[in-house]
């Protein structure tokens, strides 16, 4: 595997993002890991590096930058009253999807410019807050994300400007929505909602919710991981890379 972290300019500035691929067999299709609220750690970057693992360019972009170089948090950064909480909540809550858009045409011309990327399209996953970005890129770049998916998307349905629930019909590549039963921040009326609406939207794909485990199912390193749960998300978003890109 190769790895750099390297600054992508943006409107806004420089985005760190960490960049893995395999060594050899390129170029890669290139397939975008969206970060959760507790932000990027390594963790995250094993994550990146096993999807890279079955033949992609995988970029982890830092959506935190615009708040300066100090947004990495130490592992109590989802101890509620923690210092490091309260640091992370403060930026957290100031994103919006719209920049995070622009962040993501940024990183399109990043992989457009790479001969290690094959042409055409790419792919975009996110996990908790990233949900929706996920989804939103898939709805308004909708010739260049083939495949989009959200693990446990936080307010999916939500009078955010470009709300999932609102654009899902504008994709033409194909969506994955996995839902945990038990999430406050996606509760289970908030998904039977966007069900509805996914199936009215004329959007291609699927909404699929895991049984008994936690927000967070996914994450090795988080107290509700669920081995079972994370190899099905893993199989799930292998196998819509593989059909779509």
């Amino acid at each position: 595997m190769l790895e750099d972290t390297l600054d992508i300019p943006t409107a806004d500035g420089a985005m760190p993002t960490f960049v893995c691929r395999p060594d050899r067999g390129g170029p890669f299709p290139a397939v975008f890991l969206l970060m959760d609220a507790p932000g990027i750690r390594e963790e995250l970057r094993d994550m990146a590096r096993r999807m890279a693992t079955v033949g992609y360019l995988v970029l982890l972009p830092n959506l935190y930058y615009r708040a300066g170089t100090d947004t990495y948090y130490g592992p109590d950064v989802l101890t509620a009253g923690s210092a490091e909480h309260a640091r992370m909540r403060a930026v957290r809550t100031r994103m919006t999807i719209p920049p995070v858009m622009d962040d993501f045409a940024a990183m399109l011309a990043f992989v457009d410019a790479r001969d290690d990327v094959r042409p055409g399209p790419v792919g975009c996953h996110g996990y908790c807050m990233s949900g929706p970005y996920a989804l939103a890129a898939a709805a308004r770049y909708p010739d260049r994300v083939a495949a989009a998916a959200s693990f446990y998307g936080t307010w999916l349905v939500s009078d955010a400007v470009e709300s999932p629930h609102l654009t899902m019909g504008k994709a033409k590549g194909e969506l994955y929505i996995a839902c945990a039963e038990h999430d406050e921040l996606a509760p289970l009326p908030m998904v039977e909602e966007l069900r509805r609406l996914f199936e009215t939207s004329g959007a291609r794909g699927e909404l699929e919710i895991y049984p008994d485990v936690h927000h967070g199912y996914a994450f090795p390193q988080r107290w509700c991981y669920d081995k079972p749960a994370a190899e099905r998300h893993w199989q799930r978003l292998i196998a819509l890379y593989a059909r779509n890109l």
